[in-house]
């Protein structure tokens, strides 16, 4: 892509913007990450996650671009992206080639306590950044959904032409949102715009509150794990890293327009290779060496019984081969989580 591109990506701070930022350095574009760093999980993940790309938290404050200095080709903000004003002199500076939008309030079940933070930070902060990529003439828009959107579909493997019209928790039903607002931008302004369906992405450095973090931190503490549906779902687990190489890869192919053609496409970011969730469990078992003691509970609203991505257009369009699997994925995770979370300790003890 070259030092010419001008990269915004915000929930930098979050999981998968984490990685993504990390495999966008290599490519030599220029990048500024964006994230609110609220409190919906320990911000103390968030800001280790910054500290590792080179921000010390004593730098950062609201509206205020920090710059790297070991890395001239990275800068961070905090800033929300309900900001309208401030969102708007960020894009007004840069002028940005490509933003990928990464930023949401995730969580199936918290959407069904807390709705009105999602339609904040879901809806309306990504109404704000489609008006600003409008305004200030934005080279390529990618976009995270998600598989949540499929709702309890029978067609599986799941297919980005299949219907999406039900969703069954309030986050799906924003991510719906958020596709059919993007397809508008891109028809009546055309924004080139590819929106990101990912499946159940894990690896090091996750959210506390996902299943498979849950369940380790759980036998390691000896705690019961609550497995809903009694254990039989399946996911299409999606290791992090490959999720990053295959948004890079992405950058590069802006949907192309045309008199008839909207400059709009969706994928599926998934594994290709739903697996049971007691085998999550027992491949946990087996890395960090304890049992897990079974709370076995009904399925919980918002759930859906099985996930599983059709990839053959990623494969078609850039070779997309997820290459670890769950075991070395899950490995990976093990190793980062007894690390930090030991880390975390001696830090609190020196404290």
């Amino acid at each position: 892509m070259g030092d010419e591109k001008k990269v915004l990506v915000t929930g930098s701070a979050g999981f998968i913007g984490h990685h993504l930022v990390e495999s966008i350095l290599e490519t030599g574009c220029t990048i500024v990450g964006l994230d609110v760093l609220n409190s919906f999980y320990d911000p103390e993940l968030k800001f280790a996650r910054l500290e590792v790309q080179g921000f010390e938290k004593t730098q950062i404050c609201y509206n205020k671009l920090v710059y790297n200095y070991k890395n001239p080709h990275l800068n961070f903000i905090q800033l929300d992206l309900t900001d309208t004003e401030g969102l708007q002199q960020l894009f007004d500076t840069y002028k940005f080639d490509i933003v990928i939008n990464l930023a949401a309030q995730a969580g199936v079940r918290y959407s069904i306590e807390n709705p009105q933070c999602y339609i904040n930070s879901n809806i309306v902060g990504f109404m704000n950044l489609l008006e600003c990529c409008r305004k200030f003439t934005t080279g390529h828009l990618l976009f995270a959904s998600s598989s949540s959107v499929y709702g309890h579909s029978q067609e599986v493997p799941f297919k980005t032409d299949q219907c999406t019209d039900y969703p069954v928790s309030l986050y799906a039903a924003t991510k719906k949102a958020n596709e059919i607002l993007a397809y508008s931008y891109a028809h009546l302004y055309n924004i080139p715009t590819t929106g990101l369906r990912f499946f159940t992405v894990y690896g090091p450095w996750g959210r506390p509150d996902m299943a498979y973090y849950c369940f380790a931190k759980a036998i390691m503490e000896g705690l019961p794990i609550r497995v809903f549906n009694n254990g039989d779902m399946q996911r299409d687990f999606t290791y992090v890293e490959d999720v990053a190489k295959c948004i890079v890869k992405l950058l590069q192919y802006p949907p192309a327009s045309g008199q008839t053609i909207v400059p709009f496409k969706l994928y599926n970011i998934g594994n290709n290779n739903p697996e049971h969730l007691l085998e999550l469990i027992a491949t946990l078992e087996r890395l960090l060496g304890k049992k897990a003691t079974l709370q076995l509970e009904p399925m919980q609203p918002g759930d859906v019984y099985k996930t599983y991505a059709d990839v053959q257009e990623l494969e078609e369009k850039i070779n997309y081969k997820p290459e670890t699997s769950l075991e070395a994925g899950l490995d990976r995770f093990v190793q980062w989580y007894k690390l930090y979370h030991q880390s975390s300790k001696v830090g609190a003890m020196e404290m």
